[in-house]
């Protein structure tokens, strides 16, 4: 089981990427290829000025049971460990453990 702060953390980053998603998506609209050079430095500096928590690529994909980061599966939303245990007691549907 993942640290319950860390989970928390997750939690708090995935609302503040919600909350700022309409005005990242303005400032990088005045970003676009017909912009001037200043009005493209104007809106890097607005950019810049939001919470750095607030960028999606701070978000990081967690198991749904455990709560752990590494070795996630996005099929099932679940990490490895997971994915195994669950298939082996048949509570996935269309997997089979294969064993030879």
């Amino acid at each position: 089981m993942a640290k319950l702060a860390l989970i928390n953390k997750q939690h708090r980053r995935e609302k503040l990427v919600a909350k700022y998603a309409k005005k990242r998506a303005a400032i990088k609209e005045k970003m676009s290829v017909n912009a001037t050079p200043d009005e493209r430095m104007d809106a890097m500096k607005k950019l810049a000025k939001l919470p750095r928590n607030a960028n999606p690529t701070r978000l990081h994909n967690r198991c749904s049971i455990t709560g752990r980061a590494r070795g996630y599966s996005r099929m099932f939303g679940l990490c490895r460990q997971q994915v195994r245990t669950m298939a082996s007691e048949g509570k996935l549907p269309g997997v089979r453990k294969s064993s030879w």
